[in-house]
């Protein structure tokens, strides 16, 4: 099978078949995903460490870690960025 690169997210979904909302829900659970890795490994923290400093149970850190992003929720990858010392912005464009 030939690989494929996309342009958007839109693109790509179409061409998976789904909604390209949740798309766009994906990327953006991916990219504050890596974001928390970079993190916990630059900061030299244990799953357990995550989890007392933000109130997350461990159980869920590790998902997050292993990348389990159907079950882990926006707000969720944020309590635990800002928990590490985080912040996050968020830029809002018409939709092409």
């Amino acid at each position: 099978m030939k690989s494929k690169r996309y342009k958007s997210i839109k693109g790509m979904a179409k061409d998976l078949g789904i909604d390209p909302r949740i798309g766009e829900l994906a990327t953006m659970k991916a990219i504050l995903t890596k974001e928390i890795i970079d993190t916990i490994e630059a900061q030299g923290l244990t799953h357990l460490e995550v989890s007392e400093i933000s109130g997350v149970p461990r159980s869920a850190i590790t998902g997050i870690i292993s990348g389990s992003l159907q079950r882990v929720t926006i707000d969720r990858l944020v309590r635990v960025l800002t928990s590490l010392g985080k912040s996050i912005s968020i830029k809002v464009r018409d939709a092409a």
